[in-house]
């Protein structure tokens, strides 16, 4: 049986990483089936918040390591690797805690995971065969948050502004920025660079033959 081969998708929020890994995925699953992929979003393991008031769940800094139950979301791996399969957690932008509903995800040849501050944790950092970092202007970010924070999450233009400037644009170079170092692959025109698909592409099939 191939060896079960994780990748980490990161870089900042709104960069391209889930275009990414969503071009990846469906350019194999005609070779692995649909089967043989597994998806986990970082922001799924964001902690549960319901013992909280909604006004305190608005002044989370949600770009915080901390904000993450990254021990999950490595146990959750770890049984995908074992061939277990996980549930994972759901997560609402809207109420900023969990939801009730869990996935299901089964255990696959190939495991991606995409989100912003993998890269800073040494014990994820570990399980990931493949690092790949979405090198992305800050300023094509931001753009992108603003129109995705507004018609996806009913935010509105002050929110995202202020967040922004309180939060995610400090975050990045506090933790995102210096993650880059640990990245095997740095990846820029915001998930759209065929050449780093084809590039991960072809180091996959060379993991799963090994």
């Amino acid at each position: 049986m191939s060896k079960t081969t994780v990748i980490a998708i990161a870089g900042a929020s709104a960069s391209g990483k889930s275009l990414f890994a969503s071009t990846v995925y469906q350019e194999l699953v005609a070779e692995l089936g649909t089967d043989g992929i597994a998806i986990l979003a970082e922001d799924a393991y964001y902690r549960d918040q319901s013992h909280m008031t909604m006004e305190q769940r608005v002044l989370t800094n949600y770009d915080q390591p901390s904000a993450f139950e990254h021990d999950l979301l490595l146990q959750h791996i770890q049984q995908l690797r074992a061939g277990k399969s996980v549930e994972m957690p759901q997560y609402s932008h809207t109420s900023h805690t969990r939801m009730e509903d869990t996935i299901k995800v089964a255990s696959a040849k190939v495991i991606m995971v995409e989100g912003i501050l993998l890269l800073t944790d040494p014990a994820l950092r570990e399980e990931f065969d493949i690092a790949v970092f979405m090198d992305t202007p800050l300023d094509v970010c931001l753009l992108r948050r603003i129109k995705r924070d507004i018609e996806e999450r009913g935010r509105t233009l002050q929110s995202v502004t202020e967040q922004y400037e309180q939060y995610v644009r400090p975050a990045f170079f506090d933790h995102i920025f210096p993650s880059k170092q640990y990245a095997d692959l740095v990846v820029t025109r915001g998930g759209q660079n065929e050449i780093a698909i084809d590039i991960i592409k072809t180091k996959i099939r060379q993991l799963l033959a090994e």
